[in-house]
């Protein structure tokens, strides 16, 4: 099991910038047989080490500075700045070591599928993570899954596939296709649509056979003149 070391934080009140400041992350442990939640800091520089081997499905040790006995726990939920992206929270829990408890753990891929590499397929991974049941101390890090049975575009790999650990459970429908194989296009196969053809746009009228649309003047005078003969208004 995978130990990290952590020290109690009795002023939780104070500002946890100044921790973050320091490389240092507020954390929070709880669980059934916690009665009372406990706060922690941790070096961000372990933790992250500690939670790069650990995920969120492996048990992990808190050594607690000052105490003998160890907690194992589960990293149950971390918070990230959205600047930095680095840990700036972490929930602990400590589960019942003899009731299984639920997770959700990486499906990590291996080798290289044949109708990719013969055939330029491209890799179709329907399912990254999935989600199972055991005791904690029978939780994996992780599921393998190897690619190399993907030997044409129509073989594929179900949920029922999966090699999993004995103390195990699958908590999906075993009959969910989990990875595939699409083929590539063929440029033959793509059809192309004809243009269309489109009546020339002038943004005018045409003008009628045999010369120019003009608009005709007002009856007696040009256009924006009185009529011949007539009064201006107010003469």
């Amino acid at each position: 099991m995978i130990s990290l070391s952590v020290e109690l934080r009795e002023k939780v009140k104070s500002r946890v910038n100044d921790l973050r400041r320091k490389k240092l992350i507020p954390a929070v442990l709880y669980g059934p047989e916690i009665k009372e939640n406990l706060n922690f800091k941790v070096s961000l520089k372990d933790f992250e080490s500690v939670f790069k081997k650990a995920g969120e499905s492996s048990l992990v040790s808190l050594k607690i500075k000052g105490k003998k006995e160890e907690v194992p726990v589960l990293i149950h939920d971390v918070q990230y700045g959205p600047l930095s992206g680095r840990p700036t929270h972490v929930d602990f829990y400590q589960p019942l070591m003899k009731e299984e408890t639920e997770v959700t753990v990486p499906i990590t891929l291996e080798g290289i599928a044949p109708a990719v590499k013969n055939m330029g397929g491209t890799l179709v991974q329907n399912i990254s993570e999935i989600e199972v049941k055991a005791l904690p101390q029978k939780l994996p890090q992780d599921i393998k899954v190897n690619v190399k049975k993907l030997e044409t575009f129509e073989d594929v790999i179900l949920v029922g596939d999966l090699e999993i650990p004995e103390g195990v459970k699958i908590l999906r429908e075993p009959a969910e296709v989990l990875i595939s194989v699409s083929p590539p296009e063929k440029v033959e196969e793509i059809e192309k649509a004809p243009l269309e053809e489109k009546a020339p746009v002038t943004g005018k009228e045409s003008p009628p056979a045999g010369g120019e649309k003009k608009e005709s003047p007002p009856a007696g005078g040009e256009a924006g003149q009185p009529p011949t003969g007539g009064k201006k208004e107010g003469q």
